[in-house]
């Protein structure tokens, strides 16, 4: 599969050093599931300890787990490092603050699980700040979460309006939706008076029971605002590559009527605003809070499947089946 020959080229333009820091073995399931969104020392190879050649690799690697829109708004997640950076201040800032981390474009690390392309599972990373790209690829079957995009500033503005907004339908979408309902479910939807301060399941390594369905059922909305809800489920899937978005698509044909809508704050121009998707195979969430409300956080996860984990358990049952 292309993934495996994106991921072996990389690989093999690495030396020996280089190799040490990128290439982890699949089985260790706690380097995998060690991902996070916020600025910290990351696990794997970073950008700065790249030649050209191999940071082209891992942006084809990216580009091969993402549709076009997808990796169009990772990339720019990862240039609003280099915006932020003078947002706060730049380097000069840095230098008089050496607890604070930097902000730069070439803060990004890929991490290789595995062996790609061959028998048994394996899988990658790529991640810095605002962004969590993890693969895993079993019996070549891909799974793309947990996929996180964040954005900071959220909008970039001029005298003429907007300028850039690489999550702005994420938000503007969910308010048209939440702004639809009938009175009723609207409050009822509204578990939230005040918006949490960022995503509730973090970057946890498994999602567990603390955080469950709250809210309005989308079985339960009509009209307009049941095709704003399917349309924002289908905006977060869309950031996959087709394959993998048709096959969770497949998945949730049955359940979407289950997934609950969640939401608090308000729907106002530059109002804090947090939401949540949630129901069998499928969470989402948005917050848009921090920094007056120019700040945005998004996930999409697989309760079932994250890391592979459905994949896994599917293939560790026929790999043990008695002959």
């Amino acid at each position: 599969m292309r993934m495996a020959e994106l991921a072996s080229d990389l690989v093999a333009l690495l030396d020996d050093d280089q190799r040490a820091v990128a290439h982890r073995p699949f089985a260790d399931d706690s380097a995998r599931r060690d991902w996070h969104y916020v600025p910290r020392r990351r696990p794997g190879l970073a950008f700065t300890d790249m030649d050209a050649p191999a940071q082209k690799a891992a942006y084809r690697l990216v580009a091969s787990a993402l549709s076009l829109s997808g990796y169009a708004r990772a990339t720019t997640i990862i240039a609003l490092e280099d915006v932020l950076d003078e947002m706060e201040g730049g380097s000069g800032a840095r230098r008089h603050k050496p607890e604070r981390w930097g902000r730069h474009r070439a803060d990004y690390a890929t991490t290789v699980f595995g062996e790609p392309g061959g028998l048994e599972p394996w899988g990658w990373r790529f991640e810095g700040h605002h962004l969590s790209v993890n693969v895993t690829v079993v019996d070549g079957v891909v799974s793309s979460t947990p996929l996180f995009f964040g954005a900071n500033p959220a909008e970039v503005v001029d005298a003429t309006g907007p300028v850039l907004r690489p999550l702005g339908s994420e938000g503007d979408l969910a308010v048209a939706m939440i702004d639809s309902l009938v009175p009723a479910q609207r409050t009822r939807s509204r578990v939230y008076e005040v918006a949490p301060d960022d995503i509730l399941s973090t970057n946890a390594p498994r999602l567990g029971a603390d955080l469950e369905p709250a809210g309005v059922a989308r079985g339960r909305m009509t009209g307009t605002s049941a095709r704003l809800f399917d349309a924002l489920v289908e905006l977060y899937l869309d950031r996959l590559t087709a394959p993998v978005a048709a096959s969770m698509r497949s998945r949730l044909a049955a359940t979407r009527p289950d997934v609950h809508l969640a939401w608090g704050g308000a729907t106002g121009p530059r109002s804090p605003l947090y939401y949540r998707l949630q129901g069998p195979g499928l969470l989402i969430e948005y917050d848009n809070t921090q920094d007056g409300a120019n700040h945005v956080h998004t996930v999409l996860r697989d309760p079932d499947g994250d890391f592979g984990e459905d994949l896994l358990r599917a293939h560790l049952a026929e790999s043990h089946r008695a002959p």
